[in-house]
């Protein structure tokens, strides 16, 4: 990371204003010259956030095309710079979202903004464009406790999906998702409810009823009934999506061994991560409940295991597979899940050796 405060980089009468809050700022990356900060400490969020992997895309957009060139590389240029306009927005949309994804809120925000300042850019005139901007902030917020931004966020993005009639309805099913978890957090669980019931009708008309997407809403309700203190529509929810997930996992390791799919190509570090904070905690839940389920458990550790396994980290796979062979011993599941849990035992420590 460079910077400096470079005097001639604020001509008089212009103005130059901090990239992640607006401020006045004199604070210059050296590298690409185009982005301010008003203090060191914002200078380092962004650059860990996003600046640092998409600070040499910046130059590129921002050099200006060659003098007297002909109106054929004029235009060539144009086209140029909008590709790596579309490029600067999907590496911060990525970003933004592993972020997210890993309970980092602090470093999600410079990415969202970043992703909407240039989603605004190229799609001014399209607003529903900009939703999932607005969506990934208002989530980045709520994690942050700063309810009254996150309500601004999503107000914009409602606004932008009531008029737009034939909005997709991917769209509709990440609005209501965001919806959910802002009045869950408010503590207003009926409309936590409500938004997260049209979240799992959307879901399931893009992607099925049968898909990771899905049941991501059908968790989060599980979540609402537990804080509402309804422990047995909880848990039932909870061991559906214990269900599917275990089902999922071991398709994909049928994969691997039968297909040569690569565990690499199965999840992405992010979704990893999300997965892993889903299944432990409904692995707590299941421990802690008055009636503890030793053939849920055991699942729910193999999944773990499985899940490691699929995102190569072996030593984890090892140490949740050791723990699902212990389990299954008193399970009802034992013929059916003790092959299984071997054969990932066997392939994990092979890796680490």
């Amino acid at each position: 990371m460079s910077s400096t405060i470079n005097p001639l980089a604020n001509p008089k009468g212009v103005k130059t204003l901090c990239e992640l809050c607006q401020k006045p700022a004199k604070l210059q990356c050296t590298n690409c010259r185009v982005t301010y900060y008003c203090n060191p400490d914002h200078q380092q969020t962004d650059w860990t956030s996003i600046h640092e992997k998409v600070c040499p895309l910046l130059v590129s957009i921002h050099s200006p095309p060659p003098l007297h060139t002909l109106q054929a590389d004029r235009e060539r240029h144009h086209r140029e710079t909008l590709k790596k306009q579309e490029q600067l927005i999907e590496i911060a949309h990525l970003e933004a979202q592993k972020w997210v994804s890993k309970k980092s809120f602090h470093h999600a925000i410079p990415a969202a903004l970043l992703f909407l300042r240039w989603a605004m850019r190229l799609y001014g005139s399209h607003p529903v464009k900009l939703v999932p901007a607005y969506l990934l902030l208002a989530q980045a917020n709520i994690g942050l406790d700063s309810m009254s931004q996150a309500r601004e966020y999503l107000t914009k993005a409602e606004w932008a999906v009531m008029n737009t009639p034939d909005c997709n309805p991917t769209v509709h099913h990440q609005l209501h998702r965001s919806l959910g978890r802002l009045h869950a957090a408010t503590g207003k669980y009926s409309s936590a409810l409500f938004h997260f019931s049209n979240d799992v009708y959307y879901a399931s008309e893009v992607f099925g009823l049968d898909s990771i997407v899905t049941f991501g809403g059908y968790f989060l309700m599980a979540e609402v009934f537990l804080k509402q203190n309804k422990p047995d529509v909880t848990r039932s929810l909870y061991t559906e999506v214990a269900c599917f997930w275990h089902t999922h996992l071991c398709k994909l390791m049928e994969g691997i061994s039968q297909s040569g799919i690569q565990a690499e190509d199965c999840f992405g570090d992010a979704q990893c991560v999300e997965v892993d904070q889903m299944l432990r905690c409904i692995l707590e839940f299941e421990e802690q409940y008055q009636k503890p389920r030793s053939d849920q458990s055991a699942l729910l550790v193999h999944s773990l295991a499985m899940l490691w396994l699929l995102c190569n980290n072996y030593t984890k796979a090892l140490e949740y597979g050791k723990k699902a062979e212990v389990l299954i011993q008193g399970s009802s599941e034992q013929n059916s899940m003790r092959e299984s849990i071997q054969n990932l035992l066997h392939y994990a420590e092979k890796h680490l050796q």
